[in-house]
C-alpha cells in the first residue's frame, strides 16, 4: 500500500485517538490499552514500509503518549509478575526482534571463527578458548574414560547455584557493556562465541563431538540462548544512545535502559532452568541418548516459541481483535 493511501485509510481513526488523548476527561483504561495495541500496529506497519517517513515519526508520538496514559491510568492486575511474562514482557519483545537477530549473528559467526581458528592452530583453545587448566583436565578425564566428569565434581546444589549464578552475572555485563553503543554487548557475544567453539572443536578433535555434544548441550541449550538475549538487551541499551527517533536523547536512552532492563529480567527463570539442569541432570552422562535429545529438543522449542513465536503470536491476535471492531466508541467513565 502507498504511504498516501495508507494515511488516508486511517487518518480519521488517528485524529479520534489524539482527541482521545488529549482529552482532560477520564478513559476507560482498557479501552486505552486497545488504543495503544492498535496505534503500535500501526506504527510497525510503518515502520517496515515507511521507515524515517513523516507518517512513522506522527505514529511515534501518538504511540508515545498513549504509553504513557496507559500506565498512568491502567490499574495494576493482582499479580503483576504473570502479567508480566505472560503479555507485557512479549508485546514489548516483538519489537527488539531485529537487535536479537543481530546478537544471534554474531555469536554464531564467532562461534565459526572459534571452531576454525582451533582446527588451524593447536594452541588457539589454550590462549583464546579455554584456559590451560581446563584443558589438561579434560585430557586427563579422557584418559581415564569420563570426559565429561568435570560436571560431577562439585555437588548438585553447590554447582546449581554457583552457575546459576555466574549465568547471570555474564547476562549483566552483556546487557551493561551496551552503554559503549552496544559495541561491547557485541563484544560478550564474540568472547562467548569463540569460547564455544574452541570448546566443540576441541571435543570433535579429541573424537567426543557427540559425546560433548549430548551431554554439554543439555543445560547449555538454554544457558547459550539467554546469553544472547542478554546480548540483545544490550544492543536495545545502545540503540537507545544511537537511534533516537522523535525522543531527546536522554529520553531515548530512558526507554533503552528499561526495555534491556525487561529482556534482561525475563532471562532470570531460564538461567535458574539452566542452571538446576547443570547441577542435577548433567552429571548423569550415563542417560541414554533419547533422553538427551529429548531434554535438548524440549529447551531449544521452550526458548523459541517464547521470545520468537509467541510474541508475534500474540501481537497478530491482539491486532486482530482490534481490527475486527469496525468502530471505536470512546465512551469516557463516570
Amino acid at each position: 500500500m502507498r504511504e498516501a493511501a495508507f494515511v488516508k485509510q486511517n487518518k480519521d481513526k488517528w485524529l479520534e485517538f489524539e482527541r482521545v488523548l488529549s482529552n482532560k476527561t477520564n478513559i476507560d483504561p482498557d479501552l486505552l490499552s486497545d488504543i495503544y495495541i492498535e496505534i503500535t500496529d500501526h506504527l510497525s506497519y510503518a515502520n517496515t514500509f515507511y521507515s524515517n517517513s513523516n507518517t512513522e515519526s506522527y505514529l511515534n508520538q501518538i504511540a508515545s503518549k498513549a504509553h504513557q496514559q496507559i500506565y498512568k491510568t491502567k490499574k495494576e492486575p493482582k499479580n503483576r509478575l504473570v502479567s508480566f511474562f505472560k503479555t507485557e514482557f512479549p508485546l514489548m519483545f516483538r519489537q527488539h526482534h531485529r537487535e536479537l537477530l543481530i546478537a544471534f549473528l554474531t555469536f554464531a559467526f564467532f562461534v565459526f571463527v572459534g571452531a576454525y581458528s582451533t582446527a588451524s592452530d593447536d594452541d588457539f583453545v589454550r590462549t583464546f578458548g579455554l584456559s590451560d587448566g581446563y584443558v589438561n583436565m579434560t585430557l586427563e578425564n579422557i584418559e581415564k574414560g569420563d570426559p565429561m566428569a568435570v560436571y560431577k565434581k562439585q555437588g548438585e546444589f553447590h554447582m546449581f547455584l554457583g552457575i546459576t549464578l555466574n549465568n547471570i552475572k555474564v547476562a549483566l555485563m552483556a546487557f551493561a557493556y551496551g552503554i559503549l553503543f552496544g559495541v561491547g554487548s557485541l563484544y560478550i557475544m564474540l568472547r562467548n562465541g569463540i569460547m564455544l567453539g574452541s570448546f566443540q572443536y576441541f571435543f570433535y578433535d579429541q573424537g567426543l563431538l557427540w559425546e560433548s555434544a549430548r551431554t554439554i548441550w543439555i543445560h547449555g541449550t538454554i544457558e547459550i540462548s539467554v546469553i544472547v538475549i542478554a546480548g540483545c538487551a544490550g544492543l536495545v541499551l545502545g540503540n537507545g544512545l544511537l537511534f533516537t527517533g522523535t525522543y531527546t536523547r536522554l529520553e531515548s536512552f530512558k526507554r533503552g535502559v528499561k526495555n534491556g532492563l525487561k529482556i534482561l529480567m525475563s532471562t532470570i527463570p531460564f538461567f535458574i532452568i539452566a542452571g538446576f539442569l547443570e547441577g542435577f541432570v548433567t552429571r548423569h552422562t550415563e542417560m541414554p541418548d533419547w533422553l538427551a535429545i529429548l531434554i535438548i529438543i524440549g529447551s531449544l522449542a521452550l526458548i523459541v516459541f517464547y521470545y520468537v513465536i509467541y510474541p508475534i503470536q500474540l501481537h497478530k491476535r491482539l491486532s486482530k481483535e482490534n481490527f475486527n471492531k469496525n468502530k471505536i466508541t470512546l465512551q469516557p467513565t463516570q
